[in-house]
């Protein structure tokens, strides 16, 4: 596997992460401090921010998970995959495309998501 699919595999596995700790050191892993999020329904800045709204996701869909559904593209300092949010089984309930930008220790500066319909 690349480097950035490693990336994204932590950035997904923080918003799968239940235990606070574990969570907070991914998020760090992968984020730069300054860090913004944004999608159409959630938006959040820094790791602090960034730990709030992946808490809030995962009680308002327990038993829930992210998966990353696609290869990681990457161009200069740009990512794009797609991933879904699933029951552990069943269908997903939401689908979407990310496109993060990084800085130069690696981690992510910026994702911005885009929301699909689930089937």
């Amino acid at each position: 596997m690349s480097y950035v699919t490693d990336l994204i595999d932590c950035y997904i596995q923080a918003w799968n992460e239940g235990d606070a700790e574990r969570r907070q050191s991914l998020i760090a892993r992968t984020w730069t401090p300054d860090a913004r999020y944004v999608d159409p329904m959630l938006e959040s800045e820094g790791h602090a921010g960034i730990d709030g709204m992946i808490v809030s996701v995962q009680a308002r869909f327990p038993d829930h998970r992210f998966r990353r559904t696609s290869e990681v593209e990457e161009h200069h300092d740009r990512l794009r995959f797609t991933w879904s949010l699933a029951p552990v089984v069943g269908e997903p309930i939401a689908i979407g495309i990310d496109f993060a930008t990084t800085a130069g220790d690696g981690r992510m500066r910026e994702i911005t998501g885009f929301l699909e319909p689930a089937a």
